[in-house]
């Protein structure tokens, strides 16, 4: 059983990374001397390794190893995509995602039992979205606003179940990182999409 929920656990963390990576295939035209394929390989192979760390391991230094083996290049890619928008919309972004996230660890904390579906469902829902944006992107080289909506409710559930999931969980050191580093990418993914969004409405 622990073995399958490692599993599912790791899944989901390999496909927010994936998710992640769209992101910054639509600001390819800013990677400045860069190999763009190398680029990208590079960003996931960092992330599935930081992801497989910090999900294995039961030694807090080897989680912590991890978790910047995921939010090192989760920082590189935001600093890329921030790029593209103004201040103002920035901000706005970011005050959106810290209300919704806030509202989702309320509701992941007094109402636990409503994400418990989400390893299972979400994570083929989120792998479905990857799919279909890589489909639009390489045919019609566009993805509808509806993919971005998706995968930002997606995230608002994620957050929800990895908090629960978190005050449930034993409360150790070990633990502790593993925790940070799902909500980070939640919460991170979730802000990027919902930047995207503000700026189509621009």
């Amino acid at each position: 059983m622990l073995r399958r929920s490692n599993t599912i656990q790791t899944v989901m963390h390999a496909s927010r990374s994936f998710i992640m990576s769209m992101v910054t295939s639509a600001t390819s035209s800013l990677l400045v001397g860069l190999n763009y394929i190398l680029f990208i390989a590079g960003y996931i192979a960092s992330c599935l390794y930081g992801v497989h760390l910090f999900n294995t391991s039961k030694d807090p230094s080897m989680s912590f190893i991890g978790y910047n083996f995921v939010v090192v290049p989760f920082g590189l890619v935001l600093s890329i995509v921030l790029g593209r928008f103004q201040p103002g919309l920035v901000l706005q972004a970011v005050q959106v995602t810290a209300g919704v996230t806030v509202l989702m660890m309320i509701v992941g904390t007094v109402r636990p039992e409503w994400f418990q579906t989400v390893p299972g469902s979400l994570t083929i829902a989120l792998v479905a979205a990857i799919l279909v944006e890589v489909t639009y992107g390489a045919v019609f080289h566009h993805v509808p606003e509806w993919i971005e909506w998706v995968v930002a409710i997606g995230f608002c559930s994620y957050i929800g179940y990895d908090w629960g999931r978190a005050l449930r969980i034993p409360r150790t050191v070990d633990n502790a990182v593993d925790s940070a580093a799902a909500i980070y990418m939640d919460v991170l993914n979730l802000f990027l999409r919902i930047l995207r969004i503000l700026g189509r409405r621009r």
